[in-house]
């Protein structure tokens, strides 16, 4: 039904176009005859139409030629070329003699001019649209001379506009947002469509907007193609995105315009207009009471129909019977209401918790206020599962004391730690001892009670920091600790001794009761009321004492002389024994020497001089510390004398073991033999004999084992006078020895030790002397000076040493 619409349709629009183009063409004839009309239609006429400014009077110049048409159609759809008009000059007599000629815009391509009648004609279809109007220029010519009959004249061609382009939108497709609930009116987007037809001239051009698909949400305003609501309360949450297709038509919109469309793609805005619902009225969650704090309890959802920040929600507790003891934050990701724990759960306790939760938008939108409240409640109900928990002590940490002078096996304190569970499980202590290496205390196992195990003392450790584990009996895996602090208190177990080392002297010409030093005392014990000394001389001392000892009350005391002088000569050094006690219960004392030196002084009382004695004294070292001292420096000297001797032991050790086993010596000391001529050191005759060689004789350097029997080779015997049989006797023997797996690879330096021919040099080999049953003496090397001593130490000498 559609395609025969349309068929309609274009029949009735192309006849409606013949109208149009039949209307023009006869109004283009008219205004012609009307512009002939008031031009007078000719040139050459004359008449006076008036005078110039200087007087003198215009005449009416004479026409040469005419036109019989200035304006043109588009568009032209017929054969034959379209005529545009007629040139004619006065001086055409008709005989053929004038030629026209047309030049300007267009002339010979899009327009041609008969030479002979004038008449011009448009070669081709013309588009106002694409050139409104062409700039032409006539002439006319003598044929023969070529001479102008007129002169040149200049005409304008008009290209008639007819309604040949539909409205285009600006757009194909344009897009826009309005929010949903909007009222009547309310603006969405404005389309535009141009025409590209002339708009000076009759309604081609004139577009006139219509809504032909979205009715009846959206109205198009026909003039200025504004869409705008047509519907009030459109919910996005009903539908959303809306279609909507204009019409834009020319001719004001008459029957026979060409039209244009578009598509308006509107989509609704979200508002805030719907609040937030939970899904459920009660919800019931159930938790361990071991969760941590800070822990998810639950997690709960309330609903909104609503996008975006419309549908942000803010989650609250209202009401709960366990006050603080959960919390409930927004998850702004996912708008969940996430309900954490607060305070620790204990199902011994309490084991059921029940919460008021609200939930409301976080933007409201006051247009919607009479919609209702955007908020809503639900109930929430917390079930406390049981755990089986470690023990829990009664106190956070303990702290004890223990004096340092208490007994092994002292009890100090106690632990207390209880299953919290309804099963009320025994508890076992015991005692880390990764906090107590040195296993000073031990615990009770059943009652907690914390007891000695070795004695104290305060001086060397004050405090003690142990951690106390109680386990549960039925569930071992069950574990608590504690730490346990003990404070050792302080026991007058320590007398007190003098503060430091005092160098004391006493001048030969000293007065009596003069003051030599001033003397402290400090103790490692620390009582409640602080130190408190005193001092005074030796009761074995006081008869016959050279010094006397005054208490000054406050903790020091001074030493004084009791006559007037002192002979370094007869004693040179005094020893002062000097009682210092403590004030606290038990007392404590103690007896400190103070060594006095005499020395010679000058008149103002300063050191001069002091003896041997004395200055040992002064340096601090007792006779035991002498001694032990000289005894380190003998052991040292010792080690250095044995450790010399034996070195000189080692390098008198003989070069030679064995007078037999030449080849030995040779590997180990790299010595080479004097050649073929050196028949002492080895016998040749073995090398050019190989008969000669035992068979069954064994090597002496490794155990005979034989895995592989040896492989003889009949061989030539050789000569003298051809040495090349002993090269390849040689060469022989060294393949037999390489493949044999039992011999060593030294061996063969010392059984194949051939260097040639001969020797110039004679032979140089040190074997000789030791095959050889001949003595040779070597002490000259001794005289040859240090550089020589290892040789000398190495050769020299009796036998008897070297064979020891």
């Amino acid at each position: 039904m559609s395609n025969g619409c349309e068929s309609e349709n274009n029949f009735v629009s192309q006849k409606v176009g013949q109208l149009i183009l039949l209307q023009n063409t006869l109004l283009l004839f008219l205004i012609s005859v009307l512009f002939f009309w008031t031009t007078g239609g000719r040139r050459g006429s004359t008449g006076l139409t008036g005078q110039d400014a200087n007087g003198v009077p215009l005449r009416r110049s004479k026409r040469g030629w005419m036109w019989n048409q200035f304006f043109l159609l588009e568009e032209y759809t017929g054969t034959d070329m379209q005529y545009v008009g007629k040139l004619h000059s006065d001086g055409d007599r008709g005989d053929g003699s004038v030629r026209y000629v047309l030049t300007g815009e267009g002339a010979g391509s899009l327009f041609k001019i008969d030479e002979k009648s004038g008449d011009i004609h448009a070669t081709k279809r013309l588009d106002r649209e694409e050139k409104a109007y062409y700039i032409l220029h006539a002439k006319a010519i003598n044929r023969f001379t070529n001479e102008a009959l007129e002169g040149q004249s200049e005409f304008i061609i008009k290209i008639h506009d007819i309604n040949d382009n539909e409205p285009r939108f600006t757009k194909d497709v344009y897009t826009a947002r309005v929010p949903e609930m909007s009222d009547i009116g309310t603006s969405v987007i404005q389309v535009t469509a141009t025409d590209a037809d002339d708009a000076t001239y009759g309604n081609s051009a004139r577009v006139v907007y219509s809504i032909l698909e979205g009715q009846p949400y959206f109205s198009v305003d026909p003039e200025t193609g504004l869409i705008k609501t047509a519907l009030p309360g459109m919910d996005r949450e009903v539908k959303e995105n809306y279609q909507v297709v204009i019409q834009a038509k020319d001719m004001a919109g008459q029957m026979g315009g060409l039209s244009g469309t578009t598509t308006v793609s509107i989509t609704l805005s979200d508002v805030n207009d719907n609040p937030p619902r939970f899904t459920k009225t009660l919800y019931e969650f159930r938790v361990p009471e071991s969760v941590e704090l800070g822990g998810t309890v639950g997690v709960i959802r309330a609903m909104d129909a609503d996008i975006g920040e419309n549908a942000e929600m803010d989650y609250r507790i209202i009401g709960s019977d366990g006050p603080g003891m959960f919390d409930i934050t927004t998850n702004r990701s996912t708008q969940d209401g996430v309900i954490v724990l607060r305070k620790p759960l204990d199902f011994e306790r309490k084991r059921q918790y029940s919460l008021r939760v609200q939930v409301e938008n976080a933007h409201i939108n006051p247009r919607f206020f009479s919609v209702g409240p955007f908020r809503d409640e639900a109930t929430v109900k917390i079930v406390v599962e049981d755990v089986d928990e470690p023990p829990v002590f009664e106190r956070a940490s303990y702290v004890m004391e223990v004096k340092e002078d208490a007994a092994r096996n002292t009890i100090i304190g106690s632990v207390s730690a209880s299953d919290p569970d309804d099963k009320n499980s025994l508890v076992r202590y015991t005692i880390d001892r990764r906090t107590d290496m040195d296993r000073v205390f031990n615990i009770h196992a059943g009652n907690g009670s914390v007891y000695t195990l070795r004695e104290l003392d305060r001086e060397e450790n004050a405090w003690h920091n142990i951690s106390v584990l109680a386990t549960e009996f039925n569930n071992p895996r069950q574990i608590s600790r504690v730490p346990v602090y003990i404070r050792v208190l302080d026991v007058n177990d320590n007398a007190p001794t003098f503060a430091t080392n005092y160098e004391t002297f006493v001048c030969e010409n000293a007065k009596a009761n003069q003051r030599i030093q001033t003397v402290s005392a400090t103790d490692p014990d620390e009582p409640l009321g602080g130190h408190r000394f005193f001092f005074g001389l030796a009761q074995e001392a006081a008869g016959k004492a050279n010094f006397s000892v005054r208490d000054n009350k406050d903790n020091t005391a001074w030493i004084l002389t009791r006559r007037n002088s002192y002979n370094s000569l007869q004693k040179s050094v005094y020893h002062v024994p000097v009682v210092i006690s403590d004030g606290e219960f038990p007392m404590q004392s103690s007896t400190s020497t103070l060594t006095v030196r005499v020395c010679t002084c000058d008149r103002e009382g300063n050191m001069k001089l002091c003896n041997a004695e004395a200055l040992t004294a002064r340096a601090g070292l007792s006779t035991g510390a002498l001694v032990a001292i000289l005894l380190c420096v003998i052991i040292l000297l010792m080690i250095v004398v044995l450790f010399a001797a034996l070195r000189r032991q080692r390098k008198k050790e003989p070069l030679i073991i064995s007078k037999e086993d030449v080849r030995d010596n040779v590997v180990s000391y790299n010595d080479e033999g004097g050649g073929e001529e050196d028949t002492q050191a080895f016998d040749i005759g073995t090398l050019r004999n190989p008969e000669a060689i035992e068979e069954s004789k064994q090597r002496r350097d490794i155990v005979p084992e034989t895995f592989y029997p040896p492989v003889r080779r009949p061989v030539l015997p050789p000569t003298r006078d051809n040495n090349g049989d002993v090269r390849d006797f040689i060469n022989q023997r060294l393949v037999d020895n390489d493949s044999d797996p039992t011999a060593p690879p030294y061996d063969s330096l010392a059984t194949y030790a051939y260097e040639g021919n001969g020797s110039v040099a004679e032979s140089l080999s040190s074997l000789e002397s030791v095959t050889t049953e001949g003595d040779q003496d070597y002490n000259y090397l001794s005289e040859w000076g240090p550089r020589f001593k290892k040789l000398a130490d190495m050769y020299g000498g009796d036998d008897s040493d070297r064979d020891s």
